[in-house]
């Protein structure tokens, strides 16, 4: 039979070959690109976190998905550094932790990362002198209270969003890398979520809960540098690429201009 099909190809055009061959060889790269897929979301196991350091520095982590990071963490064995800037909340996450993962230790370490950032700093390179910090979760951070234009931005929340969100995550890698450098592993996530400043409310299919997305995320540690962690937002991720650039602009402009005429609406109301 194969010598049937061979010289039933032979009699085709040249042209006609060639086409065959590329349809082929673009099936054969979307079947590979689905296998892959499948496994690295659903088959792939995580790396043993402890093998990068046996404490975690989480930095954002008595709400959303910091808090979730932080339990995850705790149950993979991991000792904690939690960094914030509330100590009463920072002891609540660290009793309600060691309450369900009592063997590990934790240590907290108050920060307000739009005040005295250098000070901060300081107090965390005292904590985490002579430690094995192996995993660093950069989850601090601040957004706008609904999606603005630039210069619609009061100069405080600006000087806030770039000292939070850019000089504090800086200052606080440069703080812990150089241990990592030294014992010649660790694992940094450049991490920023707004779960809780987006005010969502509940989960969905496309919308992970705190502990589902912290779960699926760690499990991508040490493998690609860049990852969509949770497995639907892949799915809207090939969709948007799929799509021409501007209408995927038009859309993300019409979707952030209802959020901001819903916000400017509660503003005025509370004005009222």
């Amino acid at each position: 039979m194969a010598d049937c099909v061979l010289e039933q190809l032979k009699s085709q055009p040249a042209w006609l070959l060639i086409l065959f061959s590329l349809g082929f060889l673009s099936l054969l790269k979307l079947s590979l690109s689905i296998l892959k897929w499948f496994y690295v979301n659903f088959l792939r196991p995580g790396k043993n976190l402890k093998k990068y350091g046996s404490w975690a520095l989480i930095t954002g982590p008595t709400d959303g998905i910091g808090k979730a990071f932080a339990f995850q963490l705790a149950r993979k064995g991991l000792n904690l550094i939690l960094v914030g800037r509330n100590p009463d909340k920072l002891k609540e996450v660290s009793e309600s932790i060691k309450a369900k993962y009592g063997s590990i230790q934790i240590t907290n370490v108050v920060v307000d990362f739009s005040g005295d950032l250098d000070d901060g700093v300081s107090r965390i390179k005292e904590t985490i002198e002579g430690l094995d910090v192996g995993v660093l979760i950069n989850n601090v951070g601040v957004s706008y209270p609904y999606a603005r234009f630039l210069h619609e931005v009061d100069d405080k929340l600006l000087s806030d969003l770039i000292k939070v969100n850019v000089e504090g995550t800086t200052k606080v890698t440069r703080a812990v890398l150089p241990g990592m450098v030294q014992r010649k592993r660790g694992a940094i996530v450049p991490l920023y979520v707004a779960t809780k400043m987006a005010s969502i409310r509940r989960s969905s299919f496309f919308v992970p809960s705190t502990d589902a997305y912290a779960r699926a995320a760690l499990r991508w540690i040490g493998y690609e540098p860049r990852c969509t962690p949770y497995w639907p937002h892949t799915l809207v991720w090939a969709l948007t690429y799929s799509l021409p650039e501007s209408v995927v602009d038009a859309w993300r402009l019409k979707f952030c201009l209802g959020i901001r005429k819903r916000g400017q609406l509660k503003d005025s109301r509370k004005k009222e």
